[in-house]
């Protein structure tokens, strides 16, 4: 996938999430109140959070599209992770808030306080609803994020796989709290939470590990060594230092050819490598091949 569709797929992934939730926060949070159910409210909660941090994720992502300048040669790609962070951020500080409405709502009816008396037939088909709608917006987002591998994408279809589980938790809560376990629908809207707390916590994991430079790991570290292995000539890979950024990283390779060949032979050898590394690997930007002989290799250890 060339740059140009990659910046539209991930355009039309968070355009639609965005119009989606719109309109789910909106018929959630009025329903959810109208209704008396505090777990569609909390999920209506999740969905005007959603609006927000999409918002937000739509400005990191046209700095993440910037192509690449004087100072920032290999692209702005470091803001999908930062637009991940971001979104990991607000999806924690909704988790709570939920959970504090719920626990506080929960106690009210253990305790026998309130007005809370279940919720209605509308809010439970609400909430049905927007299972079958996130898991298709789950659906067409984890799709994009793979053919993208855009971090900011792939955080955003995690979200959605989280609403599939905060709305199914919804739909029992309020199903069981109309046959009369008035306890559920606020437990429901406790559980939401739970959910909605895991996947922040995630989403912040994974994205920090990129800002912080954290290699890509043994994945690609097998699939390197076994490239590199079949270049005619090369007879050990010695070490791989990958450099991630954004989506793209960069590989500083040393490997070991026979101390029989010629410098001009080594450095063929070290352009085979680096051709066929770049041809396999699409996210790869740059490799930087350097060669010993490998008597003088082992005999400096």
């Amino acid at each position: 996938m060339d740059n140009e569709q990659r910046i539209k797929q991930t355009n039309l992934s968070v355009s639609l999430g965005l119009s989606v939730n719109i309109i789910l926060a909106l018929v959630k949070s009025i329903v959810g109140i109208l209704g008396s159910s505090p777990a569609l409210l909390a999920d209506g909660i999740n969905s005007t959070s959603d609006v927000v941090y999409y918002l937000v994720v739509s400005v990191f992502v046209r700095a993440a599209n910037k192509p690449a300048d004087d100072e920032h040669p290999f692209g702005h790609t470091q803001y999908e992770s930062v637009g991940a962070l971001v979104v990991g951020a607000f999806v924690i500080t909704t988790a709570l808030t939920i959970f504090w409405n719920a626990i506080d709502t929960l106690l009210q009816v253990l305790q026998g306080k309130g007005d809370f008396n279940g919720g209605s037939q509308l809010a439970l088909y609400v909430a049905l609803g927007t299972v079958f709608i996130k898991i298709a917006l789950f659906l067409i987002t984890a799709r994009i994020g793979k053919r993208t591998n855009n971090e900011t994408v792939i955080a955003l279809a995690s979200d959605h796989r989280n609403d599939i589980l905060a709305a199914s938790a919804a739909t029992l809560g309020i199903f069981m709290g109309r046959l009369g376990y008035l306890w559920m629908d606020p437990a429901a809207g406790g559980l939401v939470a739970f959910f909605i707390l895991r996947t922040g916590i995630s989403i912040v994991r994974e994205s920090t590990a990129a800002l912080m430079d954290t290699v890509p790991g043994k994945p690609l570290n097998d699939k390197v060594t076994a490239l590199v292995g079949a270049v005619p000539g090369v007879q050990e890979v010695d070490s791989i230092l990958a450099h991630r950024f954004g989506q793209y990283y960069i590989i500083n390779l040393t490997i070991s050819v026979s101390d029989q060949i010629s410098v001009h032979d080594g450095d063929l050898i070290a352009s085979r490598v680096e051709k066929t590394l770049l041809d396999s690997l699409p996210d790869l930007r740059s490799v930087h091949v350097h060669y010993h002989p490998r008597a003088q290799f082992r005999a400096e250890l």
